[in-house]
């Protein structure tokens, strides 16, 4: 049964079906196959009731905050400044583009969103300055990543709601994993860079003065960051209220500057739409999935193959690890969460570890899937906003990176405080 289910969604996968299709179909394909009654009929109950969620409106939100970000010149305005402040490191912009992307994921929840976003504005600066270019993409690849790490994080939501986990106190969890782990993006580059120099360009020195003038264009991102955040933990909001404060803080700002048009408006709306529908189509083909394989009996089997192994946590934690390293080059990462999450987190649970720690672990996992190949969905956002060249530059660049989130979950393994520090400072208060 388990073999047959690896067998269909990899044929579905290679033949280029749409994730969401490869969800249903799989689950159709499964209920035809192994289940004596049609369970297609509980398509429609399971499509409200995976829907009927309050925290899954936040999802739009996020995303149109994003795109607004985006289509107003925020971004571009936020990462022009950024480059004035880093010129002097080994590797120059391209910690730039780190440190881009860390500051854009604090505010828009998606890696897609942060890594199209900054690499539309950073991708013209390789040439000119003598880059390697593919690790130049490498660091908007990985960076990209930090979306669903650092709050506000669309994945850490849909987390909280499959395993029953308190939103703010995963996004708590996710502030200093997300800081260490840019940091640690950055000390790869360094030491790449001073490693072999030619491949971190020409440095551009820039002026205290210019500097100073530049401060302005990254208090915008700060101002949603606080909108967003900030009204979580005064009480004024909830995870899903916080988003819609982040779009009115976002929209403020653009109507202030002046960047907020009739025709701005419409591709923010249109880009949101598009980019909401896929989520959702994901998220509901998924639920369908994995009520078909909970109904034939795959779940308890995946669950008692596990068991039966009599692993150690340590042994059980480098198992999920290795899982979700061979499923992430197969499946995109939300689907992937929707699919495995009910599956993995309580045995996780039942092995000791924290829900909170379990949740940022998953995620940076999902953040691993995010730059392996085949479908590795940030290596296509960047190789699709480049002119030239493949994708495999871009895995190539992106290859670093995954030794690199390696090492951050060893250090979560050996540190769990780092991710639980904050959520138990929040709770004793």
């Amino acid at each position: 049964m388990l073999l047959a289910t690896i067998v269909i969604l990899i044929v579905l996968l290679a033949v280029a079906v749409p994730v969401a299709a490869v969800l249903g179909l799989l689950g159709l394909s499964l209920s035809v196959l192994y289940s004596p009654m049609p369970l297609s009929l509980a398509l429609g109950e399971i499509a409200w009731s995976a829907s009927n969620n309050f925290l899954l409106v936040a999802i739009p939100f996020f995303v149109l905050l994003g795109e607004v970000m985006l289509r107003t010149g925020m971004a571009e305005r936020m990462y022009n400044a950024l480059v004035l402040w880093v010129p002097w490191l080994p590797g120059g912009l391209m910690h730039s583009n780190i440190a881009a992307c860390a500051m854009f994921s604090a505010t828009s929840g998606s890696s897609v969103a942060t890594a199209a976003t900054i690499g539309t504005v950073a991708l013209k600066e390789v040439e000119k300055r003598g880059y390697s270019e593919r690790l130049f993409l490498g660091t908007i690849a990985a960076g990209g990543t930090l979306g669903i790490l650092i709050p506000p994080s669309i994945n850490l939501i849909i987390y909280g709601v499959l395993t029953g986990t308190s939103v703010p106190q995963l996004y708590l969890a996710g502030f200093i994993p997300g800081l260490v782990l840019a940091g640690l993006f950055s000390l790869t580059v360094l030491i790449i860079c001073l490693a072999k120099p030619s491949l971190g360009g020409t440095l551009q020195p820039s002026t205290w003065s210019e500097r100073i003038a530049a401060l302005p264009d990254l208090l915008p991102p700060f101002v949603i960051f606080l909108a967003v955040i900030g009204s979580i933990y005064m009480g004024w909001a909830t995870a899903t209220e916080s988003a819609a404060f982040g779009v009115i803080a976002a929209l403020a700002i653009a109507l202030w500057r002046r960047n907020l048009s009739l025709r701005t408006l419409l591709e923010v709306f249109e880009g949101t739409m598009r980019t909401s529908a896929m989520i959702l189509a994901i998220m509901l083909a998924a639920h369908f999935l994995n009520f078909v394989i909970t109904a034939i009996g795959l779940t308890n089997q995946i669950n008692s193959v596990i068991t039966n192994l009599g692993l150690t946590p340590t042994q059980l934690l480098l198992a999920v690890v290795v899982f979700y390293l061979i499923l992430g080059m197969f499946m995109e990462t939300l689907s992937m969460m929707v699919a495995t999450v009910p599956v993995i987190a309580p045995i996780m649970f039942a092995a000791g570890y924290d829900p909170v720690w379990s949740g940022i672990i998953i995620i940076i996992l999902m953040e691993l899937a995010m730059i392996t190949p085949p479908v590795g969905i940030n290596l296509f956002v960047v190789q699709g906003i480049r002119k030239h060249g493949t994708v495999n530059d871009v895995i190539i660049g992106a290859a670093p990176f995954v030794v690199t989130m390696l090492m951050m979950i060893l250090i979560l393994a050996i540190w769990p405080q780092i991710a639980l520090w904050l959520p138990q400072l929040a709770a004793v208060r």
